[in-house]
């Protein structure tokens, strides 16, 4: 029988590779003012993305609620599955992880195993899409959780984002700083990896793409890459030139308009990529 895998709707994952590997994706919410959107059924992104500078106060993002999640584990163990991987957001940005670990305590139909991507957008998708495929040709949850864990290890998502705004708004900054970003032109360079975001101040737009790519290019050779944006998709097609040589050779990767409950931390104009990295032979050898 087999085991079925859920993430959530910050894995940016295309409804249709979701569909064709049968990964069930669980919303989260945009709050806006006093209503409260599922994340990509009762919000379109082109909507949100269009209003997002305007809206007062920002929005706000949330996980949902224990019973989706029951509801979720509970739907698939009807439909026949044994086993359920639920692979989720990194626990270090959202509160998600915990609303599934508790849903998965209460019940008693099937057995539920929650995995941290330390990650989010397609660094969590990679890995989903990853449980997925080993699923689907017998794998165990032991051995898939196993290779999730380093595969995570080889996964690392980037952006450079357009204004420091949205993430003053977050509270990942200051007004002060917020402003002082502004007149100096900063364009700020985010890193997510291993459950860590770190952030890079960098002069103009052009310096922020350069050192991305070769922040990227000393990864070494890459076994999948996707591009991402904020509602920016000409400078997203701009980008996958500047970065057409780090794409694995046969590969068309995934270019994902980000999710509003992302969007809403990087805003609008934001690019970046999520890529893995070709599994060294050392590594390859002790498995």
């Amino acid at each position: 029988m087999p085991i079925k895998i859920v993430t959530d709707s910050t894995s940016d994952l295309p409804q249709a590779v979701a569909a064709e590997y049968g990964i069930t994706v669980i919303p989260a919410y945009i709050n806006i003012g006093d209503k409260s959107y599922l994340d990509g059924v009762e919000l379109s992104r082109q909507e949100f993305y269009e209003r997002l500078p305007a809206y007062d106060p920002p929005p706000t993002t949330s996980a949902p609620g224990l019973g989706t999640f029951v509801e979720a584990y509970e739907r698939l163990a009807a439909g026949g599955a044994t086993e359920v991987l639920s692979i989720h957001i990194s626990s270090t940005l959202s509160g998600m992880l915990n609303v599934a670990h508790a849903a998965a305590q209460t019940l008693k139909k099937v057995r539920v195993t929650v995995f941290d991507s330390r990650q989010l957008t397609l660094g969590t998708g990679f890995l989903a899409l990853a449980a997925a495929k080993a699923a689907a040709v017998g794998h165990s949850m032991a051995e898939i959780v196993t290779s999730l864990k380093e595969m995570a290890l080889r996964v690392y998502s980037f952006a450079a984002v357009d204004t420091l705004e949205f993430l003053r708004r977050g509270g990942r900054l200051t007004r002060l700083q917020s402003s002082l970003g502004a007149l100096l032109s900063i364009k700020p360079l985010l890193t997510m990896y291993d459950g860590e975001m770190t952030m890079e101040r960098i002069r103009t737009r052009s310096r922020a793409i350069e050192r991305l790519i070769g922040l990227v290019s000393e990864l070494g050779p890459l076994e999948e890459l996707a591009l991402l944006h904020a509602h920016a998709p000409a400078r997203a097609e701009e980008f996958r030139h500047h970065i057409q040589h780090l794409i694995p050779q046969g590969l068309v990767p995934f270019s994902v308009e980000v999710t509003p409950v992302i969007g809403a931390h990087v805003g609008p104009g934001a690019v970046g990529l999520v890529c893995v990295k070709v599994r060294a032979f050392s590594e390859r050898s002790n498995t």
